[in-house]
């Protein structure tokens, strides 16, 4: 998808979920309602989801796409590299990121953006793979970091 073409769309996702954002202040339905949303609007989004932090641990939460990893190992793979490095990840083939994790082989591409509390604490991590490589850019960072505000505000 062309940036001119993905930015648009993503204002539009944007001012979607800020709407239904404002229906309910549940922080588990806010989860589910933005993965569900950005895993059907957007076409090269092939899994979609969040690994959360649990007593040290990662662990699969709320998802759209094929069967996913329920626990990834420690500090492995670009969702722990993400949080180890308390930022976002955007990774163009995930075949070259040393110790990728493949819980579903058609994945090529990926990015992993921090998910923080109010407070800055990271609670786990918005995690979003392509079958195609080289699919995310700057504009999917912008745009899906400023979507998880959204969680807590």
């Amino acid at each position: 998808m062309d940036k001119k073409k993905k930015e648009g769309r993503y204002q539009r996702i944007y001012v979607q979920l800020e709407k239904l954002m404002a229906t309910c202040k549940d922080e588990e339905a806010r989860k589910a309602t933005i993965i569900a949303v950005l895993h059907n609007k957007m076409d090269y989004f092939f899994w979609t989801g969040y690994y959360m932090l649990n007593q040290g641990e990662l662990i699969v939460s709320k998802y759209q796409g094929p069967v996913a990893c329920m626990l990834l190992k420690k500090n492995e793979g670009v969702c722990w590299a993400a949080i180890n490095q308390k930022k976002t990840l955007l990774v163009e083939d995930v075949h070259q990121f040393p110790g990728h994790i493949a819980c579903d082989s058609r994945s090529q591409s990926e990015i992993v953006i921090p998910l923080k509390s109010r407070t800055g604490e990271i609670l786990g991590v918005l995690d979003v793979d392509s079958k195609d490589l080289n699919s995310f850019d700057e504009i999917d960072q912008i745009y899906l970091e400023k979507i998880l505000h959204l969680i807590y505000i």
